[in-house]
């Protein structure tokens, strides 16, 4: 499926690419409303409305900036966030990946909609930030992924040649965002959350585990839009 010679940058997604989604679906689904309610004294309906305040925000800024919530929801956002870090880990095979890259010498960038507050949290929890050679959040850029204005800005301060970029991403909204741009190779994430079933990507190939696409890997393990799964684990 990929061919690594044509690989100059690979683009990494971080919650739910190359980590579990589980703690953030966790977090702002059922940890947030659940102590907003309890620190501000309400009636237990109020966690649907906090929900569904939350939601309105998907896919822009306001949805990933922990500083914001903390001002919209009068809580220490990153403290309620370590009451739960324990959730926070890497997905299946993500790490063998990770080391694989390494020795194979592409440049490999975190492209991730978290901001710095975020990863400040994770990137010591995981040692992710060794197996980088970049970091560059939205909120640097001022613009979520899921924006066409995100990849130019990108490109200006991390250069890559889109042609020779591979791009891993469990949102379809950004993996759609980073085809109009014109990167060519690019993959999605079947089971982003190890808790909650497989996601179906109907314009994109969904990997189950990223030794499917290491140069040994057997065609039928991976995922192809339209087609049944192969035999390959389902590495959450």
């Amino acid at each position: 499926m990929i061919d690594w010679r044509a690989i100059d940058t690979v683009l990494l997604d971080m919650d739910g690419t190359l980590l579990d989604l589980h703690f953030d679906s966790h977090f702002w689904l059922e940890h947030l409303p659940r102590r907003y309610v309890e620190l501000h004294r309400l009636d237990e309906a109020t966690q649907e409305v906090v929900r569904s305040r939350i939601l309105h925000e998907q896919g822009t800024l306001n949805w990933y900036s922990l500083a914001y919530w903390s001002r919209e929801l009068g809580v220490d956002i990153v403290a309620l966030k370590r009451e739960v870090q324990h959730l926070v880990g890497l997905r299946g095979d993500a790490l063998d990946f990770l080391k694989w890259l390494k020795t194979a010498h592409p440049r490999v960038v975190l492209a991730t909609n978290a901001d710095r507050e975020s990863l400040e949290l994770k990137l010591p929890l995981t040692g992710l930030e060794a197996y980088l050679d970049a970091i560059v959040s939205s909120a640097d850029l001022g613009v979520p992924k899921e924006e066409q204005s995100f990849w130019p800005a990108l490109q200006a301060i991390e250069p890559f040649d889109p042609a020779r970029t591979l791009f891993i991403d469990d949102n379809p909204e950004v993996l759609e965002s980073a085809r109009r741009f014109g990167i060519r190779h690019l993959l999605g994430i079947k089971q982003p959350d190890s808790t909650r079933p497989e996601k179906e990507l109907e314009e994109f190939i969904a990997l189950d585990r990223f030794a499917t696409i290491l140069p040994d890997a057997l065609p039928s393990e991976i995922r192809v839009p339209g087609r049944p799964a192969g035999p390959g684990g389902q590495g959450g």
